[in-house]
This record gives C-alpha cells, sequence and structure tokens, in this order.
C-alpha cells in the first residue's frame, strides 16, 4: 500500500463527514472493527485445521500413506 500524506488523509476524513455525517462515523467504525476481528478469528481457525491435517498426514508412516 501506498504512504497516505496528512493531506489525504485529512480529506478521506472530511468526505466521510460529508457522506455520513459525525453520528454515524462511529458506528461506522466499530462495525469495521467487529469485521476485521471476525475474519481474523476465520483466519485463524482455518490456518489451525490446516496445520492439524498437515501434522497428521505428516505423522503417517510411508506404508500408511499408500
Amino acid at each position: 500500500m501506498g504512504n497516505i500524506g496528512t493531506t489525504e488523509l485529512i480529506l478521506i476524513i472530511a468526505v466521510l463527514f460529508l457522506f455520513f455525517g459525525a453520528k454515524k462515523i462511529p458506528e461506522l467504525a466499530q462495525g469495521l472493527g467487529k469485521g476485521i476481528r471476525e475474519f481474523r478469528k476465520a483466519s485463524r481457525e482455518i490456518q489451525d485445521d490446516n496445520d492439524t491435517e498437515t501434522k497428521k498426514i505428516d505423522s503417517k508412516t510411508p506404508e500408511q500413506k499408500g
């Protein structure tokens, strides 16, 4: 991701205020935070499942794999 300067950040915040208003922005940020947390949780669960299955496969002897 490229560098976002102060001017760009201020412009983005101003546009958000214009579109959503000051009262709605905290709600949007909270929803975004919850979504990111859920995504990370799901990603960790998938990674854990993948690691578990890989360990099961790696622990099998060559005779069991065939």
